[in-house]
């Protein structure tokens, strides 16, 4: 299927309002980096801990900062939990201050009681001796309630109060981690009043739920990660310049290799100037692109050198000309309907596709005009930069003339 026939247009020569569109993106996003200091990475590159928090109401993030910053080392992130459905979830990011320390993981395991604790006592009930059923475990509520059961006449065996304390959490799980009122319990398979009766004195609901997500990354675990991202890319890319220096030229490949640097720092330097992080996800997007890109360059470049076997006379201009024109209809086809399905992935993923996503819209875009308005003129000012070089080449004596003799074995005989 072909969306356009026998197209003739001039890609070549409107390449440099395209080029200089790569060098602002690139110097902005490279200067944002240097301000910064770096990319924004996420909590599995740089170690600490990622709660994630659901509310019951819209809750008060400059609360939550406030009375966490007071016991904590370090002044957490907290911000509102980007791309959920609702406004009620928050993140709660805490750094860790160790690195190379051995003590990582406990200040880790210390920050999280901290934070826990914390939330516990300005949202909760702590003094009313109660068990917070938001919060608890499934270990914890079996261990609560059994001997109140037994005392109200629930005849339960061990195994079975602990297969209904599962029951009842798994049931607050699939609630979003957080239930309004104990006599939602009643839909809980197995759960008689008697013991709903019991629930409702053993325990009480809190506003909030800080058991819905939980991790922590030690910080000499992310710096091995965030090298091994880094060493990953870069062998990726090493690998693609080897395999397309021996199907076609060093220059094809330098040019293809190129073009996807500059699909990769633009999309960096996006994330940099947005204020969005660098996780594990958007590396796997970043390492995608790569592969999406390079596959968009090689389909060029291969027509390139088969035009160029077919028009041996033609210049070069026409010939890259001719082969984008040629591959047109397959470029857009390819590209847009990917660009549909990731921008799908955008809108609707969620949050937990958000950083993936993005990275593939904007790696898309680039990435598609860079395989035309980057990668074929790069080779194409080689080949101009080469010819111009053998042209002014000096000549050079095919052999040395004997003493006394013309130099007859030159490029040009003497006259």
């Amino acid at each position: 299927m072909e969306l356009f026939k026998k197209t003739n247009f001039d890609f070549l020569g409107h390449k440099w309002p395209f080029i200089i569109a790569s060098l602002v993106l690139s110097v902005g996003g490279l200067l944002s980096l240097a301000v910064k200091g770096g990319p924004k990475y996420g909590i599995e590159f740089k170690g600490g801990l990622l709660m994630t928090v659901r509310f019951a109401s819209k809750p008060d993030v400059e609360k939550i900062r406030t009375v966490l910053s007071k016991v904590l080392s370090q002044p957490p992130s907290v911000q509102t939990f980007e791309g959920a459905s609702d406004q009620n979830e928050v993140e709660i990011e805490v750094g860790v201050d160790s690195t190379g320390r051995k003590d990582a993981d406990a200040e880790l395991e210390r920050s999280k009681k901290l934070v826990i604790d914390t939330l516990a006592q300005t949202f909760g009930q702590p003094g009313n001796g109660k068990l917070d059923l938001n919060n608890a475990t499934a270990i914890q509520l079996s261990q609560r309630i059994i001997d109140p059961l037994q005392r109200a006449g629930v005849s339960l065996s061990v195994q079975q109060v602990e297969e209904l304390a599962t029951a009842v959490i798994g049931f607050r799980d699939s609630h979003g981690g957080l239930i309004t009122k104990i006599d939602d319990l009643r839909g809980v398979p197995g759960l008689t009043p008697q013991a709903l009766t019991v629930f409702n004195q053993e325990s009480y609901l809190a506003p909030y739920t800080a058991a819905r997500s939980s991790e922590s990354v030690g910080p000499k675990v992310g710096a091995d990660l965030r090298s091994q991202a880094i060493s990953a890319t870069l062998l990726a890319l090493a690998g693609m310049l080897v395999y397309i220096w021996f199907r076609f030229e060093w220059v094809y490949g330098v040019g293809a290799v190129i073009a996807v640097f500059h699909d990769t720092i633009i999309t960096i330097g996006i994330f940099s100037i947005m204020d969005k992080e660098i996780s594990l996800t958007v590396i796997a997007a970043l390492l995608t692109l790569v592969g999406y890109s390079m596959n968009d360059t090689i389909v060029i470049f291969d027509r390139i050198r088969e035009n160029l076997q077919l028009n041996k006379r033609g210049g070069l201009v026409d010939v890259i000309n001719l082969s984008v024109n040629q591959t047109l209809s397959r470029t857009v086809m390819t590209s847009g309907l990917t660009f549909l399905a990731v921008l799908a992935l955008f809108l609707f993923g969620g949050p937990v596709l958000h950083g993936f996503s993005l990275a593939l819209v904007i790696g898309i875009i680039i990435g598609t005009y860079s395989s035309v308005f980057v990668a074929s003129p790069i080779v194409l000012a080689w080949h101009d930069w080469a010819d111009k070089r053998r042209k002014t080449a000096p000549e050079v004596p095919v052999s040395a003339p004997r003493a006394g003799a013309p130099a007859k074995g030159s490029v040009k005989a003497a006259k």
